[in-house]
């Protein structure tokens, strides 16, 4: 499964091996990290866990209930991805890129890999932070995304409302919101 990047290089989605699972939870944390780190610098509070903007559990879970694959560029790792599909909707879980790859194409490249693997779904859904101004750009502005919803602690996640439980003194809580995106693929 090739698709040309910007750059001319061919990018592979390959299905997660057992043996990859560990690193390819590592280099999901780092790339997780790096974006947060670069958007806010070292001090960042939107961390899921201890020195990490994704937890091991969320990955975990993920790659379990999905569709893992690993991004390979010029026959290196270069990101992975996680997909949700249940028949005409897909749900596009993790996307990550290495860091020192950015800006290549190689995200994009992989997103048009994953429409044309699958061209029975109609509904592409994914989320993202709302202060993930690289992913905003990425999914709008790329791949053709549209916000649809923004849950906060006044409009929860209905399939994870703890995540928006109000501090009974403020209106604020550990967790300021995330964006949903969709996208209609076009019946030719």
């Amino acid at each position: 499964h090739l698709h040309q990047t910007e750059e001319k290089s061919m990018v592979e989605l390959l299905i997660l091996e057992e043996n990859d699972r560990e690193q390819f939870i590592k280099d999901n944390q780092f790339a997780f990290r790096y974006g947060a780190t670069e958007e806010f610098g070292k001090r960042d509070a939107h961390y899921e866990e201890e020195g990490e903007i994704i937890s091991r559990k969320t990955i975990e879970d993920s790659i379990d209930n999905g569709r893992a694959y690993r991004i390979v560029d010029d026959g290196r790792n270069a990101g992975g991805l996680v997909l949700h599909l249940e028949g005409d909707r897909g749900f596009l879980d993790l996307l990550f890129t290495s860091p020192e790859l950015h800006g290549r194409g190689i995200g994009y490249a992989a997103w048009c890999e994953v429409e044309r693997l699958y061209p029975q779904v109609k509904i592409w859904e994914t989320c993202t932070p709302y202060f993930e101004t690289r992913n905003i750009h990425f999914y709008i502005n790329k791949c053709g995304f549209h916000a649809v919803e923004f849950f906060n602690v006044r409009h929860p996640d209905p399939n994870d409302p703890e995540e928006y439980t109000a501090d009974e003194n403020t209106e604020t809580c550990g967790f300021d919101g995330m964006f949903r995106f969709e996208k209609q693929i076009d019946c030719k």
